[in-house]
């Protein structure tokens, strides 16, 4: 780290679990966002200020002005603008000494097993099931450890899923594929603004957790909020030795 940067992340510096180390950590590593929305922004933003190095964010649609209750990535004046570059510029507005790479795709099972290979930590911040089960499959694939979320109307969810442990379940493992799902979206049912800055914000920190390699990650844990009441619940989550994604396979990264 040069000057500017033991000045900029001091606060981090300061606390014993993180330190220098830790920090030099974060700046080496690459963490794919999948989503630049709701979620996405948060979660993008406390990355950039907390100092990844190198963040690919992902999203194949534009700002619209709906979105702007919720999704700080984004300004009114970049209302039609691709989420991912508007969010490459907000992230690099705060943070300019880290790398910020925008894919204004839709990601297939191919490209998403190509990106995950360059990843040290995944965030699901998507907002449909399909693009979930296949995240995982190249989480998992890859044993790149998966930090999901999700939000609607007033509910949120966050957990971890880090098959690189012989104990952790991943996502198919809890929502199952194959199962009748309606899709839920905030277009037609709402989302409550903060909430999806308290979930997107969690995923974050579950991820500078991860490839900091400080705290307890939390693996097998189901978090969940309902922002009306502010009240958490929490439901551990085993692995499923069935599942037909990661019952047979367990790759060991480093």
């Amino acid at each position: 780290m040069n000057d500017e940067q033991l000045l900029r992340y001091s606060r981090h510096i300061l606390l014993d679990e993180i330190g220098v180390e830790a920090q030099q950590r974060l700046l080496d590593a690459t963490a794919l966002v999948v989503g630049a929305g709701g979620l996405g922004s948060p979660a993008g933003l406390y990355l950039a200020a907390a100092g990844i190095g190198r963040i690919l964010l992902v999203d194949d649609d534009a700002v619209d002005l709906t979105n702007l209750q919720r999704q700080i990535l984004h300004r009114q004046d970049r209302v039609g603008e691709p989420k991912a570059q508007s969010g490459r510029r907000t992230m690099l507005e705060l943070n300019p000494g880290i790398e910020v790479e925008p894919i204004v795709q839709r990601l297939d099972a191919e490209a998403l097993d190509a990106l995950a290979t360059r990843a040290d930590v995944v965030l699901d911040c998507c907002d449909n099931f399909p693009t979930r089960q296949a995240i995982n499959r190249a989480c998992v694939a890859h044993a790149v450890p998966l930090v999901s979320g999700a939000a609607i109307r007033f509910d949120g969810q966050v957990a971890v899923y880090d098959t690189r442990r012989a104990d952790s379940p991943c996502y198919h493992c809890l929502f199952p594929e194959g199962e009748e799902v309606e899709p839920v979206l905030c277009a037609t049912m709402g989302v409550f603004a903060p909430l999806t800055g308290i979930v997107g914000t969690m995923q974050a920190a579950e991820a500078l957790k991860l490839v900091g390699r400080f705290g307890e990650p939390a693996v097998g844990r189901l978090l969940m909020i309902d922002a009306l009441k502010m009240q958490w619940h929490e439901v551990r989550v085993p692995r499923d030795p069935s599942c037909a994604v990661c019952g047979e396979r367990r790759v060991n990264r480093p």
